[in-house]
Parts: C-alpha cells; sequence; structure tokens
C-alpha cells in the first residue's frame, strides 16, 4: 500500500499509525503541500478535493482519513479489534470518528493551524472550543482506559494525532490528567508511530 501524506498533517498521521497498529506493510509519499502538489492534476486525480491523507491499496484509491480507518480495519483486521463487530460498538466507534471530523477538527486541529501553518483563525473561539472537547474526553476517560471501553478502537487511533499536538496550538493539556494517561497508552501500544513534533506555542 501506499501512503500519500505530510508529516505535519495529523490527518495523514492517524492513517500512518493506523497502517503501523495493524502491522499492513505500506510505504509513505510526502505531498509537497508547500509547493501546491496537492492541486495538481495528477493529485486531484487521486483526490478531487485536493487533500492529504490518499491511501492506494494495489489500485484501490481511497481518500478522507476516517474513511480510511474503516475500509483498513473491514479488510485487514480479522479479529475486529479495531472496530467491533457488534451494532452498539461500532456505533460508539463512529461517535467518536464523528467527533474527529468534528469537535477535534475545529477544536485543537483549528488551533494549531494558527502556530504552524499561519492560519486566520480566531484563537480565542477555537481553543475555547478544544477546551470544550477536552473536558468531555477526560470526564469519559476516568472510567475506561481508551474512548470505546477498555481497548483500543479506530476511535483511539482518530483521536490521537491533534488531541497530542494540542499544546502546539496554546491548548494546556495540564487540567486533564485522564486524557494525558490516555495519550501514553495509545502510545504505549505495539507499533505506534509518533506525530512529528512542531515547537510552536506550548510546546515551544
Amino acid at each position: 500500500m501506499t501512503l500519500h501524506g505530510f508529516p505535519l498533517s495529523g490527518h495523514s498521521h492517524r492513517v500512518q499509525l493506523a497502517l503501523s497498529l495493524m502491522g499492513l506493510p505500506h510505504q509513505v509519499v510526502q505531498v509537497d503541500l508547500k509547493n501546491g502538489a496537492h492541486k495538481s492534476p495528477e493529485f486531484l486525480q487521486l483526490n478531487p478535493f485536493g487533500q492529504v491523507p490518499v491511501l492506494d491499496d494495489g489500485g484501490t484509491t481511497l481518500f478522507d482519513s476516517n474513511a480510511i480507518l474503516v475500509y483498513l480495519a473491514t479488510k485487514y483486521d480479522a479479529d475486529h479489534r479495531w472496530l467491533p463487530r457488534d451494532p452498539k460498538g461500532q456505533a460508539d466507534v463512529q461517535a467518536w470518528l464523528s467527533v474527529a471530523a468534528g469537535q477535534i477538527a475545529f477544536g485543537p486541529a483549528a488551533a494549531r493551524l494558527i502556530t504552524v501553518f499561519g492560519a486566520r483563525i480566531n484563537p480565542e473561539d477555537v481553543i475555547g472550543r478544544a477546551h470544550g472537547l477536552l473536558k468531555v474526553m477526560d470526564a469519559q476517560l476516568a472510567a475506561r482506559h481508551f474512548l470505546v471501553g477498555n481497548s483500543a478502537t479506530l476511535a483511539d487511533i482518530a483521536g490521537y494525532s491533534y488531541v497530542s499536538a494540542a499544546p502546539e496550538g496554546n491548548v494546556d493539556l495540564a487540567a486533564y490528567p485522564n486524557v494525558r494517561a490516555w495519550l501514553a497508552r495509545v502510545e504505549a501500544l505495539p507499533g505506534f508511530v509518533p506525530f512529528q513534533k512542531t515547537p510552536v506555542g506550548l510546546a515551544a
């Protein structure tokens, strides 16, 4: 499999993390976002929205990081470890995939866009949104080791990257001990690969 991504993209990282945690052989091709390679006609054939990541699995081309996670778990996870088979378990995972595409994207991920990429976004709004999310996560994680029960699922893969990098966007994790413990548990999983750090914000 070939993953077309960018090292500072949390969306790319979550797919790389899934591939590694599932033990799936792959190569990573870095897309030159700075020079607009993601908007080239060639790349737009892979993803018409011109965004990373894109996964090529033997000629099957997929875009959208959460969709790719579901594809990988459905095709390659015979034990249903990462995406439970039961309806309630699947729904619980899907809820957190929606959080990754919603509250995480418009909270800690957006805050990091300001400091890492110079995005013109109101920092108070997105940092406030991030803390609202983290309060909920911390409460949820008080009673469980991972976001859906006591074993890791796609929910944790989808949530990890931007939450771990939240301090880069001036989002302090100090008040959320359960979130910090959860990040450490994800990092202890066999096959974990770290998200590239950027010394900005509170991480400077």
